[in-house]
């Protein structure tokens, strides 16, 4: 494919955007406590920078210490003027453009951030974080508009090549904007024209302190998928009214608090299924529009601005999980993409995640937040290396070390590579992960990876290896419930792995994500499906977006869901199970399907302990956990040996 026209430079009012490629505000917990930029947050988007995006949009920026909804980046005061200006002088010398999101949370924070009670155009609390806001006073409204233009002036002070306002998903200025949130009647409410007062004062506002030749992108949800919310027909007239104030882009994103799953849309949500809105907008203003949503591929990229339907296209999970992205498409690299397959685990998940320690960071990408601390350095000495399993560990260890220069095989006992990651790719909409696989083989071909398929190694023979690393991963745990030697059952990986079949009526004992997928993909094929288990939610470690279309796809599917149940006897057809103190039966299944976690399949440790210079134990192999430490280790170890 010729991918021309995403290189092509658009105008956004004054400047010039060198392509079509942008990485949209992402929350990463970066930056330092206090809201100055920190080298991490640095490295970071320098990373996006060198790798060819040709607009960087910072996250969401706080004008005021009252609209703070996280560890975000602050721009309240002149104090952070000195630390933004070499954060934009670190990214200009990659000949990108740089603006800020400039921001203030509204009702979607809490006073444990703030210190104060939140404030809203009205007193109604958020749906998502419960906390009751105040209504702000008229005088207040005018005092908000001003820290915009304040904050703005501060960017163009630090050198950004302009600002984005945050409209949407549901923060202050949506909340003027929208008849979901606003139910005021002065001149902040109460008929469209009162509504568009906010936005447009903040937008002239900022063109009066910083000129009317200084940028402003405004980002807003197209549709707010909420009872009574925005529709994009009333978008369209926004946006017409926004242009006539000086609006010099529009960046196209979807939903709020209420409809949070498809802010930042999950695997459910098809590639580019937000481009149609994006289309209609551009339709009806004559300023650039940026069209966002899982555009992970550089097709959907292409299809996007050739079509018409955006001007340039935003790829936020995308961008995190191959920050070169742009650059390996201009040079006809697009099988060295690392994919986002919008498991929203490492980037939304940790977002969320009250761990101060969890900052963003990918499946596929361990690099990433971790630029300035894991460097792809020649080995001082080159060996030779045997990683013995094909699954997302060892490949990801094997590719690197050979980038390195070392002389690696992988050993594969089965006939395919993958290990259970590749088996993860079978539930609904879980295709995304085959991808991934398909790079991580992609690079171990590219570095020259000698790859055995239906090997083992043999750690009784002679070694001439001087470094093995084991990444032979897990194998399913059989729990000890009473009668279950005696029982036919089946294990969940061999339904997806389609090595058995399940009948029509199905038990699934182990409610985690295995067993959550396994009945997702049952009751994908009419199966009548029940699942148990002892934690109070069926798959409740999933973030919460894929949490909640699978819930969704399970209350179609008809699934029976059991919780805060320990099964204590298996039979032929079923079970007995406690709950709350009663013992109770399951009976008159047709199969039993088991998905009660795994343990480590590491049965060669000891017999290659003395026998290797240097051994590693990798992945599930050393502990059973989640695939994006299992990289992450895979990646450790190829840049230390």
């Amino acid at each position: 494919m010729k991918y021309d026209c995403l290189f092509e430079p658009v105008s956004i009012g004054s400047i010039q955007v060198k392509n079509r490629f942008s990485v949209p505000a992402m929350d990463t917990k970066y930056v330092n406590p206090d809201g100055t930029v920190s080298k991490q947050f640095t490295d970071y988007w320098v990373a996006r920078a060198k790798g060819g995006f040709g607009l960087l949009i910072t996250e969401c920026t706080a004008v005021d210490p009252k609209g703070i909804g996280g560890r975000l980046l602050q721009i309240w005061d002149d104090k952070y003027i000195p630390g933004l200006s070499e954060f934009v002088q670190e990214i200009h010398k990659w000949g990108a453009k740089v603006v800020p999101q400039l921001y203030h949370s509204g009702r979607q924070t809490v006073p444990e951030l703030i210190g104060d009670t939140p404030v809203a155009p009205t007193a109604i609390p958020c749906t998502l974080n419960k906390s009751l806001p105040r209504e702000l006073e008229t005088q207040e409204v005018y005092e908000i508009i001003e820290r915009f233009g304040d904050g703005a002036l501060r960017a163009k002070k630090a050198g950004f090549d302009g600002v984005e306002i945050h409209g949407g998903h549901g923060y202050i200025v949506s909340e003027f904007m929208s008849t979901y949130y606003n139910k005021r009647f002065d001149e902040f409410g109460g008929s469209f024209e009162r509504r568009m007062n906010f936005p447009i004062r903040v937008i002239r506002n900022i063109k009066e302190k910083c000129g009317e030749d200084f940028p402003v992108i405004f980002r807003l949800s197209s549709d707010e998928l909420c009872p009574g919310g925005r529709i994009i027909e009333e978008t369209k007239m926004i946006c017409r009214e926004l242009e006539k104030a000086g609006a010099d882009a529009f960046d196209v994103s979807i939903g709020n608090y209420y409809s949070f799953e498809f802010n930042v849309a999950a695997a459910a949500c098809a590639p580019g299924w937000n481009l149609n809105n994006a289309e209609a907008i551009k339709k009806a203003v004559n300023v650039p529009v940026i069209g966002v949503s899982r555009l992970n591929d550089p097709a959907f990229c292409l299809n996007a601005v050739e079509s018409g339907k955006a001007d340039m296209v935003g790829l936020g999970r995308a961008s995190i999980a191959d920050p070169e992205f742009p650059n390996k498409v201009k040079e006809n690299r697009t099988d060295e993409i690392s994919p986002c397959c919008a498991c929203n685990e490492g980037c939304v998940g940790h977002i969320f995640n009250p761990d101060p320690d969890k900052k963003v960071n990918c499946v596929i990408n361990p690099f990433t937040g971790r630029e300035g601390e894991l460097i792809i350095e020649p080995a001082e000495k080159k060996k030779k290396v045997a990683v013995i399993g094909g699954g997302p560990a060892g490949l990801e260890a094997a590719w690197l070390a050979a980038k390195r220069g070392h002389k690696v095989t992988v050993y594969e006992k089965e006939n395919h590579l993958g290990g259970q990651y590749r088996i993860a790719a079978v539930p609904p909409f879980k295709y995304g992960i085959a991808g991934q696989l398909a790079f991580l083989v992609n690079m171990n071909k590219k570095y020259g990876v000698n790859i055995l398929l239906h090997t083992e190694y043999d750690p009784e023979r002679e070694i001439s290896d001087e470094v093995v690393i084991l990444a032979t991963g897990s194998v399913p745990a059989v729990p000890p419930i009473k009668n279950i030697e005696n029982v036919p059952y089946v294990q969940a990986i061999d339904i997806l792995d389609g090595k058995a079949m399940a009948g029509e009526k199905v038990l699934i004992v182990g409610g985690g994500l295995v067993g959550a997928e396994t009945a997702d993909f049952l009751g994908e094929h009419d199966c009548k499906v029940t699942i148990i288990d002892m934690l109070p939610e069926i798959g409740m470690n999933m973030p919460y977006g894929p949490h909640k279309f699978l819930k969704e796809r399970f209350s179609n599917y008809g699934v029976r869901e059991i919780t805060n149940a320990t099964v204590t006897e298996m039979y032929e057809d079923g079970i007995s199970y406690k709950q709350n103190g009663d013992l109770k039966e399951l009976r008159g299944f047709d199969t039993i399907v088991l998905a009660s976690g795994v343990k480590a399949g590491n049965s060669l440790e000891e017999k290659f302990k003395g026998k290797v210079k240097e051994l590693y134990v990798i992945g599930d192999a050393k502990k059973p956990g989640m695939v994006i430490d299992a990289v992450e280790a895979g990646a450790r170890i190829a840049l230390q040996i």
